[in-house]
């Protein structure tokens, strides 16, 4: 198969300088170019009487180029606007804040993480804070984004991304992805073990004909049956996020599953690749309040002022990821609007995880996906 040269040294340094965060807050940021076509990040004047307040807040985030997206669309205006100064750190870690709750000594206030890590780690203690969300604006955020404990604050998706120089029309969803006579030639998606990764189960049954709505509860099975039928086109199964991206770049893979936001910034770089966002995985990052946080309510104000529609926005202008506040969408410009995984256009194709049946049977489907993965 035919090479292609090498991505350029500034976005393979941007794509992979973050490569094992989390679930993965894209490290992507608007290029240059990109920028001029658009008009200007949305500013907020004002905010609710109850977001206002004095003092601090600790907020910690994953690091690299996600945080400096969220210090801009964040940090700086609720500062000026609320009177609260925020603290900023990174390097979120749940393990770190399980032993800071442990110990009595909580050095944040309010850190970036999942609802399954949360719902974990409540299993196992009290390891969090109440959040409020009698101030946050609940009416413009699905219900499966709030949680007693937690605020979703952005999203991206797992989906198919295929190089349009290869594939003029590349495969719409996965029935076609799985379809290796129409798009011949070797594929990539996620490995299912280790640190976040989950196996591509959603993928495998929506290849098989499984409606979007009745994906869950996941039938791990009929979903091993399907990837057994794809599993020789699957040059990788990937544990990093920035590995199926190298991967379009060279051509090694035209075909991938990939996490959406980074997909964008190659198209922005000029790299000739495509989206199908049909039956993609919608996954979402969440704001958490530490058990015995020194400032917690100016932490739950401050994901109160993070989850309003603006707010929401200004992290899209900056980073391709999804908005979880419907609202957002009035204040993102068209061209921006279409990347991204939350917007009417996509969103509708895409599943959103559910963390509840994963912390219930992620240990089971790795236990069937190293048996599986050494048949």
């Amino acid at each position: 198969m035919k090479k292609t040269a090498s991505i350029s040294r500034r976005t393979a340094l941007t794509l992979m300088g973050t490569a094992g965060v989390s679930l993965a807050m894209p490290a992507v940021l608007r290029s240059r170019a990109h920028a001029s076509e658009t008009p200007q990040m949305p500013e907020i004047t004002e905010v609710p009487e109850a977001l206002k307040g004095s003092g601090e807040v600790r907020v910690v985030g994953f690091g690299g180029t996600g945080h400096t997206a969220i210090r801009e669309a964040y940090f700086e205006p609720f500062e000026r606007l609320t009177g609260i100064k925020v603290i900023d750190g990174e390097g979120s870690d749940p393990n770190k804040a399980k032993a800071m709750v442990d110990t009595g000594n909580v050095e944040w206030d309010l850190f970036l993480t999942t609802m399954a890590t949360i719902e974990r780690l409540r299993d196992q203690g009290d390891y969090f804070e109440k959040v409020d969300l009698d101030i946050v604006d609940t009416a413009n955020i699905p219900e499966h984004n709030l949680h007693e404990y937690g605020v979703d604050t952005h999203a991206f998706a797992h989906v198919i991304a295929y190089r349009s120089d290869v594939f003029p029309e590349g495969p719409k969803d996965f029935i076609e992805f799985w379809d290796t006579e129409k798009f011949p030639g070797p594929r990539t998606m996620p490995t299912g073990t280790g640190g976040f990764a989950i196996p591509p189960l959603v993928a495998a049954l929506v290849a098989d004909g499984v409606p979007l709505d009745q994906i869950y509860p996941i039938d791990i099975q009929r979903s091993f049956d399907s990837l057994s039928k794809i599993r020789d086109s699957v040059s990788k199964f990937w544990d990093a996020e920035a590995m199926p991206i190298q991967m379009l770049v060279d051509n090694e893979a035209p075909l991938a599953i990939a996490g959406s936001g980074r997909i964008v910034q190659l198209q922005r770089d000029g790299v000739p690749v495509k989206i199908s966002w049909h039956g993609g995985n919608l996954v979402s990052n969440s704001w958490a309040i530490p058990k015995g946080a020194a400032n917690a309510e100016n932490a739950r104000k401050f994901i109160a002022f993070a989850t309003l529609p603006i707010s929401q926005a200004r992290q899209s202008f900056l980073i391709p990821n999804g908005f979880v506040n419907r609202a957002a969408a009035e204040y993102i410009p068209e061209n921006i609007l279409a990347e991204l995984p939350t917007a009417p256009s996509n969103v509708e194709g895409l599943v959103p995880y559910d963390y509840i049946w994963w912390k219930e049977n992620k240990p089971e489907t790795e236990r069937r996906w190293n048996e599986w993965i050494l048949q």
